[in-house]
């Protein structure tokens, strides 16, 4: 991690913005993973879950599914640089791409933030709805994981504006935005 943040504070194109929002993103899911893996303690393998059984076996599967989320946003991170390579290839005099084959890059580096903030909402949303039963040892983890997947969202949806999107979509990600806000509401202490 130490050598990606060198790289990204260097004077190159990449990694940036879209990529730090994925790693942002990653760190933010394997910490509710880890809030959720330590909520299977006897009391939560006893406590019942209408839809998984037990709350236990709801945390398991809720720190499976953000573990591998966790890994395919450090890919996001990747695939951001590769986009935005390919991007700047086509801003070049020489480059031999059809019209039709510049846009097919431009769309590309437009689906990669656009899917990073989705995915930050969609689990976003997943750690919020279990924040009732999560282990209360442990919650700050979880709200920890509302608060970087929050700002990574945000981060995203500027790379996001960055690629002009067509309205429908940038109304939808500002949609999201407002919800990824909602989930940081629920957790943030009132005066």
């Amino acid at each position: 991690l130490g050598a990606w943040v060198e790289a990204l504070a260097a004077k190159q194109p990449t990694p940036g913005g879209g990529g730090a929002a994925a790693v942002a993103a990653a760190i933010g899911a394997a910490s509710g993973a880890m809030a959720a893996i330590y909520t299977t303690r006897k009391k939560d393998e006893e406590a019942k879950d209408a839809e998984h059984g037990t709350v236990a076996a709801k945390a398991r599967k809720l720190s499976q599914d953000l573990t591998a989320s966790a890994s395919s946003m450090v890919a996001v991170a990747d695939a951001d640089a590769a986009a935005y390579a390919d991007l700047q290839a086509t801003w070049k005099k020489d480059c031999a791409l059809s019209d039709a084959e510049k846009e097919a890059v431009r769309r590309r580096a437009l689906e990669v933030p656009v899917g990073l903030l989705r995915s930050c909402h969609a689990e976003s949303k997943r750690v919020a709805d279990f924040l009732p039963q999560c282990n209360p040892n442990i919650t700050s983890d979880a709200k920890v994981a509302l608060h970087l997947l929050a700002g990574a969202g945000r981060a995203a949806f500027q790379t996001v504006l960055v690629n002009s999107p067509p309205k429908e979509l940038e109304d939808e990600m500002r949609g999201l935005l407002n919800e990824l806000a909602s989930f940081e509401e629920l957790v943030l202490p009132s005066n």
